[in-house]
Parts: structure tokens; C-alpha cells; sequence
């Protein structure tokens, strides 16, 4: 078994906790509010804002046996320069105040999800990103594209409402087969246990995000009106 499929079937379980989520479901099936929708764009923009310069921490830290893995980071970032702004578009296309959101602060779940990822490339061992990179492109491939279309419908947005959605989703179908690449090159077993690690850690603070878009409690007292 290639260290790709080791580490899907090691990150199985954090990855069906995270699908399972109900506002994930109801994303899909185009079941969401226009606030939720904006609350998620906001969300996304506060950590796709630190995207580029976590790749350019990750490849700065390298160490030397890893050289190759630099002409990959350097390729992420040229192709995620930018996408933090097609979400603002996004926001303001919806309804909201992107300029408000770009100067504001996010949850608490956003902020320590950021922070674990900066943390794990500084303190511990720098391909741990990949974990995260697992985590949110896997996700994006997943629910993206069709979660565009569903809430398009429901929400009677127009198209360009979702092009981070909708854009991120077909990008991300591309990059699986690159990145399935990259970590069948990875031999050392201590970088292998990095990725896998921080994969698991990254399901569940992402999944910590979406929990807190829609708290338990108000999503109870909804269903209960």
C-alpha cells in the first residue's frame, strides 16, 4: 500500500466525523441560509488568508533532504495567490460587508486551526502542512463543487456568488493526484507520522469551525420553533 492510501485509511475516521456534520449535509442539498452561507465565506477567508504564507513557512523551514519538495510549494503558492480575494467578491455578491470581514477577527475555532498549522511547521516538522492541505482540499473535492450548485438554487444567488466554491472544488480535483504523488515520495517514517498526525488534528479543528456556524443549541431551538 502506497503512503497515500496509508494515510487516508489512517485519517478515515476524523474524515467521516467531519462529512457527517449536519450543516455539511444540508450545504449539499442547498439547506443553508444566506448568513450561514456568509458566516462560512467569513470563516474561509480568515484562514485561505494565511494559505500562501504557511506554504512559504513550510518551504522556508525544509530541511535539505527535502529539496525536491520546494518546486511543489513553490507551485501552490503561484496557483493559491489570490483566492482569500475571490471570497471577499463572494461576500459582497451575497449581501455582506467584505470590507468589514477583511479587518475583522475570526471565531476562536478559525484562529486556533491557523495557529496549530503555523505552529506544527515552526516547532515540529514543516511537512506536517500537508496534513491540513489533506484536510481542506479533500473536503473541497468532496462537497465543493456540488454544494455550489445546491445553494445557488436554494438561495436564488447568482453564479458569481460561489466562485471560491466553485472555482475551489475543480482546482482541487486537480491537485489530488499531484499531492498523492508527493506523499508517496515521503520515505522517512518520522515525516510520514507528521502528515498523518496533524491530517487528524487538522479534521477536527475543521470540523470545530462548521460546529460553531451553527451551535447545537440554536440549531435545537430552530427545529424546536
Amino acid at each position: 500500500m502506497s503512503f497515500y492510501e496509508t494515510l487516508l485509511a489512517a485519517t478515515a475516521s476524523d474524515r467521516n466525523a467531519l462529512l457527517s456534520l449536519p450543516i455539511l449535509h444540508d450545504a449539499t442539498v442547498g439547506h443553508v441560509t444566506s448568513e450561514e452561507y456568509r458566516d462560512f465565506l467569513t470563516q474561509a477567508y480568515h484562514h485561505v488568508s494565511h494559505t500562501v504564507p504557511l506554504l512559504m513557512a513550510c518551504g522556508a523551514r525544509l530541511p535539505p533532504r527535502l529539496d525536491w519538495l520546494r518546486d511543489a510549494v513553490a507551485e501552490y503558492i503561484e496557483e493559491e495567490l489570490g483566492h482569500e480575494r475571490w471570497i471577499l467578491d463572494d461576500i459582497r455578491t451575497a449581501g455582506g460587508d467584505a470590507d468589514k470581514v477583511a479587518t475583522g477577527t475570526p471565531l476562536p475555532e478559525t484562529e486556533l486551526m491557523v495557529a496549530y498549522a503555523y505552529d506544527g511547521i515552526a516547532r515540529g516538522n514543516p511537512v506536517s502542512f500537508f496534513g491540513m492541505v489533506l484536510v481542506l482540499e479533500g473536503t473541497s473535492v468532496t462537497l465543493a463543487t456540488q454544494a455550489a450548485q445546491s445553494l445557488q438554487r436554494g438561495l436564488g444567488l447568482p453564479q458569481s456568488a460561489f466562485r471560491y466554491l466553485g472555482s475551489h472544488g475543480q482546482l482541487d480535483q486537480q491537485h489530488v493526484g499531484f499531492f498523492a504523488g508527493l506523499m508517496d515520495r515521503l520515505e522517512d517514517p518520522a515525516d510520514r507520522q507528521a502528515v498523518i498526525h496533524a491530517a487528524r488534528m487538522f479534521y477536527r479543528l475543521y470540523a470545530a469551525i462548521f460546529r460553531a456556524l451553527r451551535p447545537a443549541t440554536a440549531l435545537s431551538l430552530a427545529r424546536a420553533a
